[in-house]
């Protein structure tokens, strides 16, 4: 809070004298190979007939395969002796680089990181949002990496107004019956300002389904207050965009305790706290869309279209409690049922007794430049230094943020701190190590957003992957890799070494395959993370791993979010569950950074779209009937599934020993997932142009709701629509297999 508040009284952030001197500020480049030493010797040969893993990719659509290989006990190919670096200890052999990894991160320095990042509020620009980048900085500094330094912008973030926002139950004539009490500092970013009044509509999660069913009904949003849980699978500003295009006035999200526990005594928020998230429908600077703000003045602001046109505001269970208890109309669908105390559910509008009561509700937020800060340190590789592996985490919240902030800061430190000191002691990695420390990332992911704006034309071209560390540890109960599919052979492997932070003696996956499956791990890249702003919008593999507990960490995104409450929640284990997320994610950055030829899956796209062609086939019929050819499509797929294979075999076949060979193949597995950003919409209309995981009418997502009306609602069904969205991906699927044809 008093972060907070001290922005509110500075709101440009750093004062001129703390800008660090220009001479000293470097700007991100990526050094130029030479040509690195002389190719290893050894063949990689055995090694890549080794690396097919058995299917591990069942529980998420897009990475559906029909793999069955059979996994071996052990790496057989550390026995072989064909994974080598040659450091200033001799040779070593990726086991013992393993074994390093293991023996160097510590559980405590993780605990103590998280206790001093969390021991107050730091918000972006704020002096104890300046003081934390400065030792995060010096941090890096002491560690003696090849080099570190900042990079800044000044970036457009949402604060409360001077004014107060308020809510109030208010008679016909809009006087004041009841106030309801608010904290000035529960806010939701980007909300837009302004007062409405209006009746009360029950929304429940505010999922689309959840319209469709209020529309099916007869109850119209129009002018109403949206009320709606926190949670189901959405973020508050995909709640935000839903309610406001069914024609809501207003809306207000709340904790319910059916799915956030609110009891203080078991771990569980007060009554009386709220629940605040931003709700720009977008990441980065929301007045530079698509370009990075280091250039914003150069041209008048355009806002994003994902800035929300109605007031919001985050409410307590007990302020929607009081509210909802006085709500009557027909009833709700038994699955919408919460557990607020003496509700009855019911969707709206009248609010009791009548006499034409409504909710009035005033946002005051505004909009200001704040400079932002993030910071990079690096270990260089020795034979492709121009390719860096990435892994990054939040620094900033606008709480304690021990899950916020905290603990992704920690492991990250942890792992510039474990990987120094393994190249100290005769690690050589291949390529770089690229360590970033991102500011305002509880504004949606701003500095991250900025920096790969900034770099798009080069990150498909030097980026092998990133792995995000933000909110990596919220229980240790079970792990959860939202990903692209051309890592997860990768994790597959990792799940294997890693000892289970609350199974001792077991690893993640033997402890996995006994709750039902490792398969389950894996899940679609989530759009709220910083991993799918690499993936959707630079055409980068990323990751972001979490472990999390059977219920819901409470405390996130509010007050509460401190180290103590998630020592309890963990029983003490932080450290050692956050040094489980540090081996895991230390593991594949080994591999990424020491194998000859990338360890990425570059046929995983095939089988993403074979699962789609199995839904289409289920309609052949009607798009028949509708004038639409699936033809080009299933043309399409298999180009790509030959290129893709094509180019596999080649490297299997290939001298992986010459390092102009290696670097040649590296760089066409590199571009493979750049290959689904879309060619054909305007990075400025649709930034996240990926065609899988991006957003927009190009993606297979939209295909597939356009589609499934077919079913559910035919008569809303486009043909026209349709064809054009097949054709968009269509273009996209072919042209990744012209370009992998036409390198070799």
């Amino acid at each position: 809070m008093d972060a907070m508040r001290s922005l509110l009284r500075h709101p440009m952030g750093m004062d001129d004298a703390d800008e660090e001197d220009a001479a000293q500020e470097v700007e991100m480049s990526f050094p130029q190979s030479d040509g690195g030493p002389a190719a290893e010797p050894g063949s990689d040969i055995t090694a890549l007939l080794l690396r097919y893993r058995r299917a591990f990719l069942l529980g998420f659509v897009a990475f559906r395969g029909s793999h069955n290989l059979p996994v071996p006990a052990r790496d057989e190919a550390e026995g072989l002796g064909l994974y080598r670096a040659v450091g200033k200890t001799g040779v070593l052999y990726l086991g013992e680089l393993r074994q390093m990894l293991h023996k160097y991160l510590d559980n405590q320095d993780i605990e103590s990181t998280v206790r001093r990042v969390s021991r107050s509020s730091h918000v972006p620009g704020s002096a104890e949002g300046v003081s934390l980048a400065s030792e995060v900085r010096q941090t890096f500094q002491k560690l003696q990496m090849d080099r570190s330094w900042t990079r800044s912008v000044h970036a457009t973030l949402s604060f409360p107004d001077s004014q107060e926002s308020a809510l109030w139950l208010v008679d016909s004539g809009e006087r004041i019956l009841e106030q309801f009490p608010l904290n000035m500092l529960d806010y939701c970013p980007y909300s837009a300002s302004g007062t409405v009044t209006g009746d009360v509509i029950y929304a429940n999660y505010g999922r689309a389904e959840d319209f469709d069913w209020l529309r099916s009904m007869g109850v119209s949003l129009t002018g109403c207050v949206a009320v709606m849980r926190v949670g189901g699978g959405l973020s508050f500003a995909e709640k935000i965009r839903l309610a406001e295009s069914h024609g809501a006035g207003g809306a207000l999200i709340y904790p319910d305790p059916a799915d956030i526990p609110q009891d203080p005594r078991r771990l569980g928020l007060s009554m009386h706290t709220a629940v605040s998230d931003h709700v720009h429908l977008g990441s980065g600077d929301p007045l530079t869309p698509g370009f990075p703000s280091t250039i914003h003045t150069l041209f008048p602001p355009i806002k994003s279209s994902g800035l929300p046109r109605i007031p919001v505001l985050p409410i307590s269970a007990s302020n929607a409690a009081k509210l909802l208890s006085q709500l009557s109309g027909p009833l709700c669908p038994r699955s919408w049922q919460g557990r607020l105390p003496y509700v009855r559910c019911v969707v709206g509008p009248t609010l009791s007794p009548g006499n034409g009561r409504k909710v009035k509700m005033a946002v005051y937020n505004t909009m200001r430049p704040v400079r932002l800060t993030n910071i990079f340190a690096t270990l260089q590789g020795k034979v492709e230094p121009d390719q860096y592996i990435i892994v990054g985490a939040q620094r900033d919240s606008r709480g304690p943020g021990a899950v916020k902030s905290g603990v992704g800061t920690a492991i990250l430190l942890e792992l510039a701190r474990t990987f120094s000191t393994m190249v100290k002691n005769g690690f050589s990695p291949k390529r770089s190590l690229l360590f970033a420390s991102w500011d305002a990332g509880d504004f949606g992911h701003i500095g991250t957003t900025e920096w790969v704006e900034g770099y798009l034309s080069m990150l498909h071209l030097k980026a092998v992957a990133y792995f995000s560390l933000d909110q990596a540890v919220t229980g240790d109960d079970f792990l959860s890799a939202h990903t692209s599919p051309l890592l997860a052979d990768l994790l597959n492997s990792a799940i294997r070494q890693v000892e289970h932070p609350k199974h001792a003696g077991q690893t993640i996956y033997s402890q996995t395959e006994r709750e039902g499956g490792s398969w389950k791990i894996v899940k679609p890249l989530d759009a709220s993370s910083a991993a799918f702003v690499f993936t959707a919008l630079a055409g980068v593999p990323a990751m972001e791993l979490r472990f999390s507990r059977k219920k819901a960490y409470p405390f996130v995104n509010t007050p509460l979010d401190n180290t103590a409450r998630l020592q309890e929640v963990l029983g003490g284990r932080l450290g050692v569950t956050g040094r489980s997320i540090a081996e895991l994610v230390g593991q594949m950055m080994l591999r990424l950074a020491h194998n000859h030829i990338l360890p990425l899956r570059i046929t995983s796209y095939a089988e993403t779209v074979l699962e789609f062609s199995t839904q289409l086939n289920k309609h052949t019929a009607q798009l028949q009937d509708a004038g639409i050819s699936t033809h080009w499509l299933f043309s399409a797929r298999g180009n790509f599934v030959r290129a893709a294979v094509t180019l596999k075999n080649f490297i299997d076949n290939s001298d992986t020993e010459d390092a102009v060979t290696k670097q040649y193949y590296n760089t066409c597995i590199m571009r493979v997932e750049h290959y689904f950003l879309s060619q054909y919409v305007s990075a400025a209309d649709a930034p996240f142009r990926h065609v899988i995981h991006g957003r927009g009418e190009h993606t297979l997502s939209a295909l597939r709701e356009r589609l499934a009306l077919l079913t559910s609602d035919p008569e809303r069904f486009d043909p026209v629509r349709f064809r054009r969205q097949l054709a968009l991906f269509t273009w996209t699927l072919q042209s990744a297999a012209n370009a992998l044809e036409g390198t070799f």
